[in-house]
């Protein structure tokens, strides 16, 4: 598939406002998404884990990923789009990817199914039904912490070499010497993300090509450079750049995502402080480590 995937990806946020239900912020998601594409990031990634995914109906789900791909069409600058589209069930699965490639989404990013637990060959069957059902880019995303089961390498290669519209890996698995061995035994035929902030630099120093980010949705010019250096290889700068930029990264996770960067956002003003049940607000002690932390991080940059 023709599709360059390099760089800095946010992992968006879906703003929610604080009236009854918690509808989704359209006017707080079109801000972000200009925000991000003015500060050039290489995408977005709606509908993802940091999007809230788990408590968006169908519906919403769909509207998210359509506003986002709309956004971007009118934007100067173009991005591409990667549109969460995953669960636990095949055919649900399938159902999202064609909505997001009827809609005009570049590649879909598609989450190892949860809670279900499928073998090695369940996930090799899951995947490669999801790849022949449509004709565009997909990405697999593979964060067992998350999920309850690990896609092994070698049924990634599996996966691969019956699916050739799979082209890249988010890889959260927290460990580079998975990012390491993925590189060294597959190539050049799929292209890892780092799924983890405060990993993106030795996963780049073994082959990666970018981050799907969570900082980024607060940081995102800084994240792009930062990306950027790494990719460029200069060393100094990069590693300079990167331990910067990880308290922030800790900070984004002391609570389960996306509550800290949430809080960090509204803490700007850029949207509500909103999260969906069974997810809280993060405590007190919390935003006052995510406020020393930007704190911190804007005192170095000066």
């Amino acid at each position: 598939m023709q599709l360059r995937i390099e760089g800095t990806y946010t992992a968006l946020v879906t703003p929610f406002t604080d009236e009854p239900g918690f509808p989704i912020d359209w006017a707080a998601l079109d801000r972000i998404v200009d925000q991000q594409i003015a500060a050039g990031v290489a995408g977005l990634v709606p509908c993802g884990t940091t999007g809230e995914s788990p408590t968006l109906s169908h519906e919403e789900h769909g509207q998210v990923i359509e506003r986002t791909v709309r956004a971007v069409k009118k934007a100067a600058r173009r991005v591409q789009v990667l549109a969460g589209a995953g669960s636990n069930s095949t055919r649900e699965a399938v159902d999202l990817v064609r909505h997001a490639e009827r809609v005009g989404a570049d590649a879909a990013m598609v989450v190892v199914p949860y809670y279900n637990r499928p073998t090695q060959e369940g996930l090799l069957r899951h995947y490669v039904e999801i790849a022949k059902s449509v004709e565009f880019p997909l990405i697999v995303y593979n964060i067992p912490g998350r999920t309850g089961v690990d896609l092994a390498p070698e049924t990634l290669a599996r996966i691969c070499a019956a699916a050739p519209n799979v082209i890249a890996v988010k890889e959260a698995t927290g460990n580079v010497l998975r990012a390491q061995r993925l590189v060294h035994t597959m190539g050049d035929r799929i292209v890892v993300l780092s799924g983890d902030d405060a990993l993106t630099l030795p996963m780049i120093a073994c082959g990666a090509r970018g981050v799907i980010s969570v900082t980024s949705n607060v940081l995102p010019g800084e994240v792009v450079r930062a990306t950027r250096l790494a990719l460029e290889g200069t060393l100094d700068e990069a590693r300079r750049a990167h331990l910067a930029l990880v308290p922030v990264h800790d900070a984004m996770f002391l609570e389960a995502s996306p509550g800290p960067v949430k809080a960090a956002l509204g803490m700007r003003g850029a949207m509500k402080d909103v999260v969906r049940s069974p997810l809280c607000t993060p405590t007190d002690e919390t935003r006052r480590a995510i406020a020393a932390a930007l704190e911190a991080y804007a005192r170095s940059a000066r």
